[in-house]
């Protein structure tokens, strides 16, 4: 089993659409798997998004969620379910992660995350590992710039870059470097079935990559922004504060062209960063012989707006930050490369990996497994929920209604052109009910 999780990314690949992104590797996995169109994460933050992936329940919106959970094992009050690698490892599997699986990278706490006696995810991994190179540790890695550079400060750290160097100038290539290592272990023993998580941080702020991915794009046509205008209505809008509080020269991508496509260039070579860093795991599993049984997940931990809404970053409940890609192959499926329109959530992913390794789904698992649609991409799905700490939504293949704590509803039609730019809640008081019931149903599960 392996696992690839990509910090950031929304479904700004060649396989989903965005025919100007040069994603050749992950394009590739997408020609031998599904591509689940229409999944959606369970919330547009990064901590929350991977407690839901990793525990296959819905649980905190706040990015402490895993630390929170392990803080409730530690006491030793109340009965917490196994995790994914948890699961795993009682069925006989060596589970390894590497890189930014959990929120902090490598799994750990304390002022620089790498405290030993503060784990994310106790119990789950025979081994967590974040390598550091020059970055000194897994605070530093994860909002690194070139050759060590490591934030100190947002408002001294540039929001991107771009440098002539190799892969390994950016700290993914390191992260990418060590999961080669431990595929390369774990198939050499043959003694027990792995699963091995790795974890990319690219395109996660700041942009940074070397400058041979930005050259791809420096003279590409960008298509246009979709709805770029901040919303008229109470929506869960949010003024972009991750993006905004990095050095931007004096600019605001909203009020400025050259600036927002320059915003943009970067983040599309930080994901052509990312995808050869996927092309190069993927090579390596295939140079081992063991791709030939190896089930291989890509997923992206939720969306991110490029100027959508007037937003530029994730959190909001828009369709924007909440949209992620998610590819599945596993040997001997019949129908590589096919889409799927069904809608799917995060937390089907624990029951399909059960499902697909032929080993028990846990009763507590809250999602369903995919394999239906794997079998059969032309399958219905079901709808995604999702939530932040201030609003939680429901999408289905028409609509998506967003419920805030006071009650107040945005309802949006996905037949019609407006989309998610017109609330028309209003007018249709009996869906908002109905959705309303399955929405509570589902959260009534955390």
């Amino acid at each position: 089993m392996l696992l690839i999780c990509v910090d950031d990314l929304r479904p700004e690949l060649k396989s989903f659409g965005a025919e100007y992104i040069s994603s050749p590797n992950i394009d590739a996995l997408a020609e031998k798997g599904i591509k689940f169109q229409k999944h959606f994460v369970n919330s547009p933050s990064c901590g929350p998004s991977r407690y839901t992936l990793l525990t296959g329940q819905y649980g905190p919106a706040g990015n402490n969620a895993l630390f929170s959970r392990a803080k409730k094992i530690k006491q030793g009050t109340q009965k917490v379910d196994k995790s994914i690698p948890e699961w795993f490892k009682t069925y006989g599997y060596t589970t390894v992660s590497v890189g930014k699986v959990s929120h902090h990278p490598g799994g750990r706490g304390g002022k620089n995350w790498n405290d030993s006696t503060k784990v994310e995810m106790p119990n789950a991994w025979d081994k967590h590992l974040m390598p550091v190179a020059e970055w000194q540790h897994p605070r530093g890695m994860m909002h690194g710039l070139a050759n060590g550079q490591i934030r100190v400060k947002s408002a001294d750290m540039t929001v991107f870059q771009t440098v002539e160097g190799d892969d390994n100038s950016y700290p993914d290539g390191a992260i990418t470097d060590e999961a080669i290592n431990q595929l390369n272990a774990l198939t050499s023993s043959n003694e027990n079935p792995f699963f091995l998580a790795v974890g990319i941080i690219k395109p996660h702020l700041p942009f940074g990559a070397p400058k041979k991915y930005y050259d791809k794009y420096d003279s590409v046509d960008l298509p246009e922004i979709k709805h770029s205008q901040k919303p008229k209505g109470r929506t869960t809008w949010h003024g972009s504060g991750e993006f905004m509080k990095y050095n931007r020269w004096g600019k605001n991508p909203n009020k400025d062209v050259d600036f927002a496509n320059d915003v943009r260039r970067h983040y599309a070579a930080c994901v052509s960063y990312a995808d050869a860093q996927v092309g190069k795991i993927l090579a390596a599993l295939k140079k081992t012989g063991a791709d030939k049984n190896t089930i291989v997940v890509l997923w992206g931990d939720h969306g991110w707006h490029l100027g959508e809404h007037a937003i530029w970053g994730k959190h909001s409940l828009f369709e924007e930050s909440l949209h992620a890609p998610l590819i599945i192959h596993y040997p001997g499926m019949k129908h590589e490369g096919a889409n799927t329109d069904a809608i799917v959530e995060t937390v089907d992913i624990f029951p399909t990996l059960c499902d697909l390794a032929e080993i028990e789904i846990p009763e507590y698992a809250h999602g369903t497994s995919l394999k239906e649609i794997l079998v059969n991409p032309n399958a219905t799905g079901h709808y995604a929920i999702s939530y932040n700490n201030k609003a939680s939504t429901i999408r289905t293949s028409t609509h998506r209604m967003t419920l805030h704590q006071d009650g107040f509803v945005e309802l949006y039609n996905h037949i019609t052109r407006e989309k998610e730019t017109k609330n028309i809640a209003e007018e249709h008081p009996e869906l908002v009910k109905e959705l309303k019931v399955k929405l509570s149903t589902r959260l009534k599960l955390k």
